[in-house]
């Protein structure tokens, strides 16, 4: 029977999140840490497909591009960009894929995070992929804010190879520290640590809540 498939990202890397309702599937590694630009987003994904699933929700990590979108932030994003080129799912056929996530799952998701988790979860929004695994400089985050919401190195390439593959994909973004530069303050990297320590106990919390409601 098709079913769920939960991808984790780095906010939830070395917990056991492991499932009756879904299958589990870490994008980091379970264990070494895969680095951002190093994922074989086809690979997990066809993984997903081979376990029987239809659909992928994932988790993904980000710095938030306004002041408004700060740690602790959850993010539904219903847009993306990805300059670069992503994954290709077909290396031998003539074909053509239209990214993006799938509405109607998207939709779903949302209604149900309303239903069971309860906390605030901004509906909607552009999430800028980088291709990692440096981040991003203080002019790199104002050309970005004038066009999206959130920014990460992995949902994007992550959603196209979903869909190329035949699975409906949405995302949760969690965001872990507003990114460099934004509010005139340059990031560090303890404070993004900082920030993903701080999430991992909400994060946790709310994939309870929403797995079992999804499956």
């Amino acid at each position: 029977m098709a079913g769920l498939a939960v991808c984790g990202g780095s906010a939830v890397w070395g917990l056991d999140l492991a499932s009756p309702h879904a299958f589990y599937l870490q994008r980091h590694g379970a264990g070494r840490y895969v680095l951002p630009h190093r994922i074989d987003h086809l690979a997990n994904m066809r993984s997903a497909v081979e376990a029987g699933c239809d659909r992928v929700l994932a988790l993904g990590s980000v710095g938030g591009l306004r002041p408004e979108l700060g740690p602790g932030t959850f993010v539904c994003p219903d847009d993306f960009i990805a300059l670069d080129a992503g994954p290709v799912a077909f290396d031998d056929e003539r074909a053509h894929s239209v990214p993006g996530f799938e509405e109607s799952w998207r939709r779903r998701v949302v209604v149900a995070w309303r239903d069971t988790v309860g906390s605030e979860l901004v509906d909607g929004g552009a999430y800028w992929q980088t291709r990692g695994p440096r981040l991003e400089t203080p002019a790199e985050i104002r050309l970005m804010a004038a066009h999206a919401q959130v920014v990460g190195m992995t949902v994007a390439s992550e959603c196209v190879a979903a869909g190329q593959l035949g699975l409906s994909y949405a995302a949760i973004c969690v965001v872990e520290n507003l990114a460099n530069g934004v509010g005139e303050r340059e990031l560090t990297m303890q404070e993004l640590l900082a920030g993903r320590a701080a999430n991992r106990e909400a994060v946790t919390r709310a994939l309870e809540g929403l797995v079992p409601a999804l499956a």
